[in-house]
């Protein structure tokens, strides 16, 4: 009878089991998926982590009670293999960066200069430390630090540099190269206050677009990000938690939605010069397993999960926990080392730097 009743319970864990991977699943490929198709799964790569650890305590669970089921949760991992691969990769690091071009992709929130009243701001001293090769900042208008303190710390480092700016200023986008900026241009896309551009470099005698891309924003205030962060450890239950996560889901919804076509803009303008090299960065507003990513990597390599390991959490604030900013490479490039540096927290977001090994000019029929 014992053992009857065992079985039973088995049972429905294994059920339960494949019911989580199948969800699991579900979630992880929704990003191939356009938001309008299935508006439901519009945001469900956000919760991805969480099935990722459900399935993974099956896999413990099964170890400890019947061994040879672990193949469910392990079945459950394979079929899952690029999503969950996409979310948090793991890789054999490479600690050579020989040669490489470094590139430093860092949304800067101002510079977080409104309180900062010394003659150096640390964003602006962290970025000039790391000596980068190539720098993508967004939010990188200069009224909260003032212009000739962005001039002292980052002029003599960087002979060739641009900015760009939204009509209305609301955004701007800057660049900063020790490569000669032969023009930048920017990626039309409907947005009143984002935007994407690019700069063509030369880069010893080779074409290199590196495009610099600031996405729809999600619009959440910081009441909507505390609600996010109280529904993620349980505070809420009932109708409360009913009402607030429509909210939410609402919002996120909305802004995904927005931001379909501008990733389409963005992945549309990198397949339109595919016979140039291609270096991609930016602050997508969304996360590693989300129709944005997808879309605007389709024909590029993800450094991240080319080369780092961990999920590489880059923004921090208001318990939204999620990597959003990305470097991606064409195929002519080997990203060697990637990490999201959480050592400075001064923005609300953590620069990402990369390493490219340049692998030869492009092949036009590539």
């Amino acid at each position: 009878m014992i053992k009857k009743f065992k079985d039973i319970i088995l049972q429905i864990v294994a059920g339960a089991n494949i019911a989580t991977i199948v969800v699991m699943l579900i979630i992880g490929y929704s990003d191939r998926l356009h938001p309008q198709t299935i508006p439901i799964l519009a945001n469900a790569g956000l919760i991805l982590p969480a099935f990722i650890v459900l399935n993974l305590m099956f896999l413990v669970f099964w170890s400890l009670f019947r061994i040879r089921w672990v193949l469910i949760p392990v079945a459950g991992f394979v079929l899952g293999f690029p999503p969950i691969r996409s979310y948090c990769p793991l890789n054999v690091p490479s600690g050579d960066t020989t040669g490489c071009i470094k590139v430093l992709s860092y949304n800067v929130w101002l510079f977080a200069g409104w309180d900062d009243a010394g003659d150096s701001n640390p964003i602006l001293d962290y970025i000039a430390q790391q000596q980068a090769d190539i720098v993508c900042l967004q939010e990188a208008g200069d009224n909260e630090v003032g212009r000739k303190k962005i001039e002292r710390t980052l002029y003599p480092i960087y002979q060739y540099r641009d900015t760009l700016c939204k009509a209305n200023k609301r955004n701007v986008l800057a660049f900063y190269s020790r490569y000669p900026i032969i023009r930048t241009e920017h990626i039309p896309f409907e947005s009143h206050g984002n935007m994407a551009c690019a700069a063509w470099l030369d880069v010893d005698g080779d074409t290199v677009i590196v495009v610099n891309a600031h996405l729809e924003t999600t619009s959440l205030t910081a009441d909507d990000k505390a609600h996010f962060k109280h529904i993620v450890k349980g505070d809420y239950e009932g109708d409360s938690l009913e009402t607030t996560s429509r909210q939410l889901f609402s919002k996120l919804k909305e802004a995904t939605l927005r931001r379909a076509p501008q990733a389409e803009a963005v992945a549309r303008y990198i397949g339109q010069h595919h016979e140039h090299s291609i270096i991609c960065c930016g602050d997508f507003n969304d996360g590693p397993n989300s129709f944005a990513h997808h879309t605007i990597a389709d024909r590029l390599t993800d450094c991240h999960t080319a080369s780092a390991n961990g999920p590489g959490i880059s923004y921090h604030k208001g318990g939204f926990y999620v990597r959003i900013d990305n470097i991606f490479c064409s195929s002519d490039f080997e990203p060697q080392r990637c990490i999201v540096d959480s050592k400075i927290s001064a923005s609300d977001h953590y620069p990402i730097i990369c390493w490219l090994k340049k692998q030869g000019k492009r092949l036009k029929n590539e």
